[in-house]
């Protein structure tokens, strides 16, 4: 298991690595530099010195940063960004306290409180929420280990990574079907994050870093203590067997690196990658595979690899083939969006591959809008109702940009312009009306100044 990415020179550095986009300390930056180029060069070195750069102070004051300007919800102990700030101590305080108990090796992980998010289909998605400090404290063991696992990862990959986005993924996914790969698996791992087992994956971090201090550290997060609160607020407290709280800053890079194994072994002289000719394209947990032909093969080989080896479980209700054509109705839905063939807008001589917004998307943003309008938002002021609709839709439309977004572009603002109108007639007993000989189109966008999209 010791395939890996390479490139005809190791010193040349991707863009992730070769521009300080995030404005990292200087030492900190060229630091990540020569850990990733360290790793590209010997592929098969574990690294055994890297405690001591986890709690340096320059370090720990680039986490807190990237922390705080995440802000987020707080932990079990309710302490939020702006407490810690405002604090007697400040940042400085709970910087000095991290790097004091880390190099003592006293730092112990609070528990991690577990909420319930509803998702579209109507089921629930546990997410774990750290406390600030054990946020800080995975940020900078991110930004430690980040480069060496980035240097072995594979093309295929694009979830959570730095310098790679979901519309990478998407434009791959375009190219394969225009190339002809127009037979898809599109697999469903069942509760990826949560079933992770801990003896293996803990196995794929050791095959990278050998230092003993780092690995109790990430076990110290694996084996937190989870949690749930009901409605009244009782808690109830459990340790995991398994998995990664999604939601940790550190769990993505971890269940990243298990599933990259995945992608080695799927690019083996035995794997699909060779013998089928099949691609692989794989966003955190959500992967397809592109072929000209998908048969027994192809879905026995995966099922025995996630579920036998990996120890995962393939939701085999969700688990599907399709085949896209331009004589067929099948579409794909990956990350948001619907990839089908649709008729020209100028007759129906010639069927063309487009990607749009896909029904579930669509759906999920009207909900947003409709959160965003409701009744319950009468009280705040109109400019700053109206600017944080803005701030949601530019945000939707900037990641629905790809492909051919126009249309689902004309429903958002025909959708938001009716959600103000009537959001507009709930705010006093007298009804707002826009002025005579405007519409409430005009209104909205020129008076408001809704931004059309």
């Amino acid at each position: 298991m010791h395939e890996h990415a390479t490139t005809d020179d190791p010193d040349d550095l991707p863009e992730a690595f070769a521009v300080n986009r995030h404005g990292l300390p200087e030492k900190l930056f060229t630091l990540r530099q020569k850990l990733y180029t360290k790793a590209k060069r010997e592929p098969t070195f574990r690294f055994y010195a890297l405690y001591d750069r986890i709690y340096r102070r320059d370090v720990l004051w680039a986490a807190w940063a990237q922390v705080a300007g995440h802000d987020g919800a707080p932990g079990v102990d309710g302490v939020t960004v702006q407490q810690i700030v405002d604090s007697p101590e400040g940042a400085e305080g709970l910087v000095e306290t991290l790097h004091q108990a880390l190099r003592a090796k006293t730092y112990c992980p609070d528990a991690v409180l577990r909420v319930l998010i509803p998702k579209p289909d109507g089921r629930l998605r546990p997410l774990g929420i750290p406390t600030i400090r054990d946020r800080v404290v995975q940020t900078a063991a991110k930004l430690i280990l980040e480069p060496i696992v980035e240097a072995d990862f594979l093309d295929c990959s694009y979830g959570y990574r730095p310098a790679r986005s979901a519309k990478d993924a998407l434009s791959v996914i375009e190219q394969n079907l225009r190339a002809g790969y127009t037979a898809v698996y599109d697999a469903d791992m069942q509760a990826y994050f949560d079933s992770i087992p801990h003896d293996k994956l803990m196995k794929c971090v050791e095959r990278r870093v050998a230092d003993r201090s780092v690995l109790h550290l990430i076990r110290l997060w694996l084996n937190a203590v989870v949690e749930e609160r009901d409605e009244d607020g009782r808690s109830r407290r459990q340790r995991p067997t398994q998995g990664t709280p999604q939601g940790g800053v550190i769990s993505p890079l971890l269940a990243n690196l298990y599933l990259h194994w995945f992608d080695v072994v799927f690019h083996r002289r035995n794997g699909p990658g060779v013998w089928a000719k099949a691609r692989l394209v794989r966003y955190a947990d959500d992967f397809i595979i592109m072929a000209r032909f998908i048969g027994g093969r192809i879905t026995t080989w995966v099922e025995h690899t996630m579920e036998g080896w990996l120890g995962l479980t393939i939701n085999r209700t969700k688990t599907r083939v399709v085949v896209l054509s331009p004589m067929g109705e099948a579409q794909l839905d990956f990350l948001g969006y619907t990839f089908r063939y649709d008729w020209g807008r100028h007759g129906r001589a010639k069927r063309y591959l487009t990607a749009v917004p896909s029904t579930k998307a669509m759906t999920k943003h009207r909900d947003a809008l409709r959160k965003l309008t409701s009744t319950r938002q009468a009280y705040v002021p109109l400019p700053e109702l109206v600017q944080s609709v803005n701030q949601y839709r530019r945000g939707w439309a900037t990641y629905f940009s790809f492909g051919h977004p126009r249309g689902a572009y004309r429903q958002s603002n025909a959708f938001t312009v009716a959600r103000l109108a009537t959001h507009l007639q709930h705010r006093s007993q007298r009804p707002c009306r826009p002025p005579a000989g405007m519409s409430p189109y005009h209104f909205v966008t020129r008076r408001l100044g809704l931004v059309v999209l």
